[in-house]
């Protein structure tokens, strides 16, 4: 169950660890994990939008039914953060709106000096692994690209932008 904390970060207690398939793990082995920074604080944030909506489709349960539309993100972050929760260098952030909302649910991977990447088209359960994985993958780069064969299908097929670190110079350029 995952609850969230005073700075708003999702943290989850989980009772066992998921099977290889369900956790994001890949066949070529064990995810890379991610530790903390020195300090704690997490080497890289998946930022997951919590307030797109889309109609819901008739027989859909969860969430309040008495509501014509559901908001995707708010059980992907619960979901994703479960998934995550025992990587100390990933912290699981819901927003209020990464201005996506055609492309729900939407997620940003960023950490400092890396580059950020924005995917949409999220969908719930069918995407948290492969989401844990590129998660993953990122924390761990250097540079926070990830190489087009590491990229789970639906990091592949949906990233929206990929948006340079603030102190990125053309003369710095990834190769």
């Amino acid at each position: 169950m995952a609850a969230v904390r005073e700075d708003g970060i999702l943290s989850a207690l989980v009772e066992a660890t998921p099977p290889a398939q369900e956790s994001g793990e890949s066949s070529a082995g064990p995810p890379v994990t991610a530790p903390a920074q020195p300090d704690g604080s997490p080497l890289a944030s998946v930022f997951v939008c919590v307030s797109c909506r889309r109609p819901r489709a008739e027989g859909e349960t969860g969430g309040d039914p008495s509501v014509p539309h559901v908001e995707p993100g708010r059980g992907f972050a619960t979901a994703l953060a479960g998934a995550l929760a025992a990587e100390p260098g990933i912290a699981v952030v819901p927003v209020e709106c990464l201005a996506v909302c055609r492309r729900a649910c939407t997620v940003a991977f960023t950490a400092p000096e890396k580059w950020t990447y924005i995917v949409g088209d999220v969908e719930g359960d069918a995407h948290v692994g492969e989401i844990a994985t590129a998660a993953r993958a990122y924390a761990a780069s250097e540079t926070g690209i990830l190489r087009w064969a590491d990229r789970p299908p639906a990091f592949k097929k949906n990233v929206v932008a990929r948006v340079p670190p603030t102190a990125f110079r053309p003369d710095r350029a990834p190769t």
